[in-house]
């Protein structure tokens, strides 16, 4: 089966899925669409195919719709597209909120279409190898899972277009679904809602109203593990996690690919920690050599197998293909879209209620008291 494919979006993410569409040898790209003609025209040459500015008019002909539009369009988006029946994946997140993350699983189920999200970071070589050794059993229980993402972009740098100012961490809260998905993708999902909880900081001022450039959430998995996930911006980049199980733990370092297996006590002498530091360096040499071969393979091996091993993204498309033809199961299931963002919605609470209590800071300073007048707000005097 040729899964014909189309891309609704011609911004900057859409190049990974126009050439994921085009490489795999299961994909037939139909077209690109964007509502700025001459910007799909400009992608459609780029990667040989049609440009229209109306996706709607491609749904008869399609079995699959990449949607890379901005997230406040892609429940609309999605919705047409399943209704119509045909399968979607959608760039992270999926929807705006986890309410519409349900409404598309409905929708999902009466169609019986198949959907999935971009959360390309769990298929990295190094966090898809940590993931199979959870799932083989050979950490034991995993007890905790601790992912820090430092270096995130600020909330007043455009990155990906000016429609992130919309949102209330701007940029920062744009980019926060990759360290969310990971930590659900390794640790597994919270139980209940109640489980989740988040604390926010507004570190810097900007010229535009946000809530906030720092970020932590925590919950308890399913299974009972202790997940924590941090996320800071105005830093230099780190993205690790630290993954405790009770045989044997794992330090992923996404940056550069490394993976360190702790299996031993290194506390028990001072020769058991100098073999730490052994262990360590033997750990990056070997992740640094994996990493060169898998370059080195790339470059000569142009095959879609070899792609699908290093490019996070093509090993969705590469499973999401299976998916559609009912010999397999989605590779990002909506219910892991959905917990990431009921975690973003907890830290836009949290951010809110934070936003609030120094505003209220502000004003008591300032020998002023905010009062509700029904629904308009205004502020008075208060005499102390």
């Amino acid at each position: 089966m040729v899964v014909r494919t189309a891309v609704v979006g011609a911004g900057t993410v859409s190049r990974a899925h126009l050439a994921g569409a085009q490489n795999n040898p299961e994909m037939e790209l139909v077209a690109v669409c964007d509502l700025d003609e001459e910007l799909a025209r400009e992608r459609a040459r780029e990667f040989g195919t049609m440009a229209v500015t109306d996706f709607t008019e491609l749904l008869d002909e399609l079995d699959c719709l990449h949607v890379c539009t901005p997230v406040q369009t892609h429940f609309d988006i999605a919705r047409q597209a399943i209704e119509a029946g045909v399968a979607v994946i959608i760039e992270k997140p999926a929807t705006v909120t986890a309410e519409e993350v349900e409404q598309l699983q409905t929708l999902s189920r009466e169609h019986e279409t198949p959907v999935t999200v971009i959360h390309n970071h769990l298929f990295y070589p190094a966090v898809r190898k940590a993931r199979e050794l959870i799932d083989a059993g050979e950490l034991g229980h995993v007890k905790s899972v601790d992912t820090l993402y430092a270096g995130l972009t600020p909330p007043d740098q455009v990155n990906r277009g000016s429609w992130v100012f919309e949102l209330p961490g701007g940029e920062f809260e744009e980019g926060l679904p990759h360290p969310i998905y990971s930590v659900l993708g390794i640790g597994g999902w919270p139980e209940r809602d109640d489980d989740v909880s988040a604390q926010t900081v507004l570190s810097e001022h900007y010229e535009e109203d946000f809530e906030y450039d720092q970020a932590q959430a925590q919950y308890v998995s399913e299974d009972g593990a202790l997940c924590n996930v941090t996320m800071l911006s105005g830093t230099l980049p780190q993205r690790l996690h630290v993954i405790t199980g009770s045989e044997k733990s794992l330090v992923v370092d996404e940056i550069n690919q490394s993976l360190y297996e702790v299996d031993e006590d290194y506390t028990s002498s001072v020769i058991a920690r100098s073999k730490k530091s052994l262990d360590v360096s033997l750990a990056q040499v070997t992740s640094t050599l994996e990493n060169a071969k898998s370059v080195a393979t790339s470059r000569f091996d142009d095959s879609w197998e070899a792609e699908t091993e290093t490019n996070s993204h093509c090993a969705i498309f590469d499973g999401f293909v299976d998916a559609i033809e009912g010999d397999a199961d989605v590779p990002v299931p909506l219910e892991q879209s959905k917990w990431t963002i009921r975690i973003m919605e907890t830290i836009r609470d949290a951010a809110q209620l934070h936003h609030e209590g120094d505003a209220a800071a502000v004003d008591a300073a300032d020998g002023t008291e905010t009062v509700e007048t029904g629904t308009d707000e205004e502020s008075v005097p208060v005499d102390f």
